[in-house]
């Protein structure tokens, strides 16, 4: 059987789209730390697009299976958590002063918290292949847009850091609240 289409394969045609978005996540992390903002914004993009196609692939072609659930969930922590933090710590958080500052380090490790525990509950609850009709909380992607809508009213000048700091308090509270969002 072919292990692109083989769902003990970990290497079949939905992990490998799972794998282009953690490589997008890792080059976006990259350019964040050259302060290449732009494009690190453009990479976490394409990975969210390979995120979309993933599961409709692993779906379409019964490619599902354990490996691919964590798999997913990894590639989602550091796509949709971890990079859109960093992205903001390093745009904006160490333009802040003093308890400003600090309170955006808190910010950044209860969204860090918030995403993983999502993650993981979402993990323990899913069973392989399943798909509801509502997300229960702000599903990490959609936590990942909601911020960088607010990093670009940063970058344009709408919003100060101060309300970045709040955004991201009140955007990592959404990824679990009962907040039901539709499954798209």
């Amino acid at each position: 059987m072919n292990p692109l289409f083989s769902p003990s394969s970990h290497f079949n045609l939905a992990n490998l789209f799972t794998m282009v978005n953690i490589t997008c996540g890792l080059v976006a992390t990259y350019l964040i730390t050259q302060n290449n903002f732009f494009y690190a914004i453009v990479f976490a993009w394409v990975g969210g697009i390979f995120d979309i196609f993933d599961g409709k692939i692993a779906r379409k072609y019964s490619l599902s299976n354990e490996f691919g659930i964590q798999l997913d969930s990894f590639a989602d922590f550091l796509s949709f958590v971890l990079v859109p933090v960093f992205l903001i710590f390093q745009a904006v958080y160490t333009n802040l002063q003093g308890v400003w500052f600090d309170i955006g380090v808190v910010a950044s490790v209860y969204y860090v918290i918030s995403g993983l525990r999502r993650l993981i509950q979402f993990n323990i609850d899913a069973e392989a292949g399943e798909v509801g009709k509502f997300f229960v909380g702000v599903p990490t992607p959609l936590g990942a847009i909601l911020l960088w809508l607010v990093y670009l009213g940063y970058a344009y000048n709408l919003i100060p850091g101060v309300v970045v700091v709040g955004s991201m308090f009140l955007i990592g509270w959404l990824l679990n609240s009962k907040v039901k969002v539709p499954h798209p």
